[in-house]
């Protein structure tokens, strides 16, 4: 979910906790309590999906070609490996 849609959405639900203070006939102080309330917990749930979503992702092809690449270009050998004309040590 992209953030301006997570943004819309976190205002239409506040609007909808604050109409329902509203209409529960509840005063200034639990409505702005209740509104906070639903906002910290909204985003905590953006928070622990997107590091979820982190945690959970492997590495793309580019960084498989990119670690391919820098093990190529390192003038260490693996061990037993032997040099031959096909690869240089620069």
């Amino acid at each position: 979910m992209s953030l301006p849609k997570f943004i819309i959405g976190m205002i239409f639900s506040l609007a909808i906790v604050v109409a329902w203070s509203y209409l529960d006939g509840a005063s200034l102080g639990t409505t702005l309590f209740r509104a906070i309330a639903c906002a910290i917990v909204i985003q905590l749930g953006y928070f622990l999906l997107v590091f979820a979503m982190v945690a959970r992702n492997t590495p793309t092809s580019a960084d498989k070609i990119r670690d391919a690449e820098r093990r190529l270009s390192s003038t260490e050998a693996a061990d037993g490996e032997k040099f031959s004309a096909r690869r240089s040590l620069h």
